[in-house]
C-alpha cells in the first residue's frame, strides 16, 4: 500500500520528486534562505543542523520525503509522516517552502495535490501537527478546511529543547469531497 501513497506527484510546473541524496544541496541552500523560521519546527535544517536533520528525514522511520519543485528549481520539501494503514490515515507534515514562494498559493497546490492523491489511494483522514505558535501554517490547514480537533500539551520536545505544545488538525475525505 505505502508504493500507491508514496510517489512522485505533479500538477504542471509543480512537481513533487521522492527526497533523495542527490538533492541534499539545493535543499540546503533554499533552508538556510529563512534561518529565523527553524525555532518553530521540531528540528532544523538551517545551517549547522541541515546535514544531521536531512539524514534522518531520508533514513526513513515512517517518513516519505518529498523534494518540492517548481518548474526545474527546487524550493522546498514536504513529506508522507506516519502512514497507518490499518487506520486508513496519514499526516502530512516536515513542509518548507522557501520565503519568496510564501504567500502566492503555491503551498496551498502542494497540500491539495497531495490531498488529493491520498483520498484517490484510499487514506479516509489526513493529520497535520503544528506547533502552537507557529500560526501561519496553522492558517494554512484551516484554509484547506482542516479542523483543529485539539491541543496535545507538551507534546514533544524540540531541537532547541522547548517543549512543545502542538495543535492537531485533520481533514477526511467526505469533508474534502463535498467541498469540491
Amino acid at each position: 500500500m505505502l508504493e500507491r501513497l508514496y510517489v512522485e506527484l505533479a500538477d504542471g510546473d509543480l512537481r513533487l520528486v521522492k527526497l533523495t541524496e542527490a538533492h541534499r544541496e539545493a535543499l540546503r541552500t533554499v533552508c538556510a534562505a529563512d534561518g529565523d523560521i527553524w525555532a518553530i519546527y521540531s528540528s532544523s535544517f538551517g545551517p549547522g543542523h541541515f546535514d544531521k536533520s536531512f539524514d534522518a528525514l531520508i533514513g526513513g522511520g515512517g517518513r516519505m520525503p518529498y523534494a518540492i519543485f517548481d518548474g526545474e528549481t527546487l524550493v522546498g520539501m514536504t513529506a508522507w509522516l506516519r502512514p497507518d494503514w490499518s487506520a486508513q490515515t496519514v499526516e502530512i507534515g516536515n513542509s518548507f517552502i522557501r520565503p519568496d514562494a510564501r504567500g502566492t498559493g503555491f503551498n496551498g497546490r502542494v497540500k491539495k495535490l497531495m490531498i488529493e492523491h491520498a483520498f484517490a489511494v484510499g487514506i479516509r483522514r489526513i493529520e497535520f501537527r503544528i506547533d502552537e505558535r507557529n500560526a501561519r501554517s496553522q492558517a494554512a490547514v484551516a484554509k484547506l478546511g482542516a479542523v483543529k480537533e485539539g491541543v496535545l500539551r507538551a507534546e514533544r520536545m524540540t531541537w532547541t529543547g522547548y517543549v512543545r505544545s502542538t495543535g492537531l488538525f485533520s481533514l477526511l475525505a467526505g469533508d474534502w469531497l463535498t467541498r469540491a
